[in-house]
């Protein structure tokens, strides 16, 4: 049976297993030599998270478990606060900053709900790209093909990996451009990007102010959808089931499909038919407003000029301990004037607008979460393939951060055939429907 959030909730209910064995077994998850918990984890709980856990097992069994989940090990990506701890968003620059005087609003959310954070996540710096390679703290390697070592996608690279490796059984990462769902389909996981301002950002280190999301990865739909539940500050629960049959699917004819490597297109093809053949109404349709959104970001979009708003003294003071990669996509934000900011916000309020309206008449957007399987490593190597790459592999994801809507990626394929997912997006504020619309999905390409 799946290591999934209700699977363990269930467990832990009937006394199968305790909190404390889960934190064991995650914790000598994370220290097998053979294993990638170096690379994954920029920090363990360990003891205090052992600790936690005997506390909530007493709860459980004297009634008193604060929710159904309590008692679960989850880890959080790098850029989060913990009180006392200093937040290093996978960087060197903040090495030396003051500890955080409070846990970041999801942290809260999570430990409330009886979730144990089993540690920090490693992730690419200060979440600047979707790749996830880090040259400060190593690059944990996809679950796939770990013979040739390849991407395990970013920025939240160690909390897909922690999931597979089964060093935590949720994982809370970001999503500005695909953060949470670019990890997601390079390991055949879930990764969920809210609308934008349904998780609170308090206590999360910025890259964009505009774009960024907080969201969840797990091993299931109904697993994204109980924590993010938690992390907005609702009961959690798991979807409702419903069929696929009569779900109005629209396939965007604009560049989202292009480039497709060959198993990602056969995936999407066969996943479409799949959904068809049981009932969902699959249509091509045109988005104009999606084809505009790279000449809108020649500039480089929002992230470029908002992080460097944020990292401009960092920069000034501590420039030689940046990754050249992150450091020359935040200087970029220089490009940029106050009023070519200003036409960007315009822009963008108007492609929303567009998209909702269009989205009227469908349930659900679906493309390719990225068009290739995850790339080795060494492809990196130079500066060049890093740019193409990286934008290749953000380019589908960011779409809709730039829509201000909410996505998830389900996986298409399934180990050990290479990982590709299938991305379903809709308009600003749909999460639940969404997250509904996506069970019923899973569970038709399981």
């Amino acid at each position: 049976m799946a290591a999934t959030i209700e699977n363990i909730a269930s467990a832990l209910a009937k006394g199968q297993t305790t909190s404390q064995k889960l934190v064991e077994e995650c914790l000598a998850a994370i220290k097998n030599p053979a294993g990638e918990g170096s690379r994954t984890f920029l920090n363990v709980a360990g003891e205090k998270a052992l600790a936690c856990a005997q506390a909530m097992d007493v709860l459980r069994k004297n009634g008193q478990a604060p929710s159904p989940y309590a008692g679960i090990p989850v880890s959080i990506k790098d850029l989060f606060d913990l009180e006392g701890e200093i937040t290093r968003s996978g960087s060197t620059v903040l090495a030396n900053a003051k500890p955080a005087v409070a846990d970041a609003t999801a942290i809260a959310r999570w430990k409330a709900a009886g979730l144990i954070v089993i540690g920090r996540t490693n992730m690419t710096e200060f979440a600047f790209s979707g790749v996830g390679i880090n040259p400060h703290y190593g690059t944990p390697k996809s679950a796939f093909d770990r013979e040739t070592g390849r991407v395990p996608g970013g920025s939240s690279s160690g909390a897909a990996i922690a999931l597979t490796d089964g060093m935590s059984h949720g994982s809370l990462g970001t999503d500005t451009g695909g953060s949470c769902r670019i990890p997601a389909v390079f390991n055949w996981l879930v990764g969920y990007k809210p609308t934008a301002r349904r998780i609170p950002s308090t206590g999360a280190f910025p890259l964009s102010t505009t774009l960024d999301s907080i969201g969840p990865l797990g091993r299931s739909v109904a697993c994204c959808a109980i924590l993010d539940s938690i992390l907005a500050g609702e009961a959690p629960n798991s979807p409702p089931v419903r069929e696929v049959a009569g779900l109005r699917i629209a396939i965007p004819k604009s560049y989202v499909l292009n480039d497709m490597e060959p198993l990602v297109a056969r995936a999407f093809e066969n996943a479409l038919a799949r959904l068809s053949k049981a009932g969902a109404l699959v249509r091509e349709i045109q988005f104009p407003e999606i084809d505009e959104i790279p000449s809108i970001n020649a500039k480089g979009g929002f992230s470029a000029p908002e992080s460097l708003a944020t990292h401009r003294d960092l920069i000034a003071a501590h420039r030689a301990l940046y990754d050249g990669r992150v450091l020359s996509r935040i200087e970029r934000g220089h490009e940029q004037s106050a009023s070519d900011y200003v036409d960007l916000m315009r822009h963008r309020a108007r492609i929303i607008a567009a998209f909702n309206g269009r989205m009227q008449d469908y349930d659900l957007l679906a493309c390719p979460t990225v068009p290739i399987i995850p790339p080795a490593i060494a492809d990196f190597e130079k500066d060049a393939d890093f740019a193409r790459l990286n934008l290749l592999i953000l380019r589908n994801p960011s779409v809709i951060n730039m829509l201000d809507g909410c996505s998830i990626s389900v996986p298409m394929t399934h180990a050990p055939e290479p990982p590709a997912g299938l991305m379903l997006s809709a308009p600003t504020g749909r999460d639940k429907a969404l997250l509904i619309a996506a069970a019923a999905i899973e569970k038709v390409l399981a």
